[in-house]
């Protein structure tokens, strides 16, 4: 008898999770926002964008990879989500990505990069959160040891820093 309850159970909290993905919510910040992401995206949770604060990116799972980078002299540990994973979350269906800094600096990926190269929206550098004076709060950044094709101008001006805003095009 319990087993059955357990089973109905899950299966109950199956269709709502199902439902929730198909109607394409996500929760909402609990802390402050720090990305905005809008555009032809299917998931979101305010006036038909997906807002993050850093726990919701976290939640999303981390990577991390050492490279060398031209902004700082010695190789560096950067930590945060592949923009594969955070763009896959919010449905996003266009070919190019839009980065727009706090100074509303902006740079453009393809989605070729977001799906073919290990790039990723740090959060972390050193096992440290990053200030706003250093790159921070949001850093896109590619493995560019490790993608020998990706060390070059041409990507360096797509690791925009001071992230605050993504609009999939």
């Amino acid at each position: 008898m319990a087993d059955r309850v357990v089973l109905r159970l899950a299966t109950l909290a199956l269709f709502v999770l199902a439902g929730t993905a198909i109607a394409g919510t996500l929760p909402a910040p609990t802390e402050k926002p720090v990305l905005v992401v809008s555009g032809l995206i299917g998931a979101t949770n305010r006036d038909g964008a997906a807002v993050f604060d850093r726990p919701m990116l976290e939640a999303l799972g981390t990577v991390s990879f050492t490279t060398a980078t031209p902004w700082y002299k010695e190789p560096v540990t950067f930590e945060g989500v592949p923009l594969a994973r955070l763009m896959e979350r919010v449905g996003a269906r266009g070919e190019t990505l839009v980065a727009t800094a706090l100074n509303d600096y902006t740079g453009e990926i393809p989605m070729d990069d977001v799906r073919n190269r290990k790039v990723i929206l740090a959060l972390k550098r050193d096992g440290a959160y990053m200030p706003v004076s250093d790159k921070g709060p949001l850093f896109i950044v590619y493995d560019f040891d490790h993608d020998p094709e990706a060390n070059r101008q041409k990507y360096y001006g797509r690791s925009v820093w001071q992230v605050a805003r993504l609009t999939v095009k």
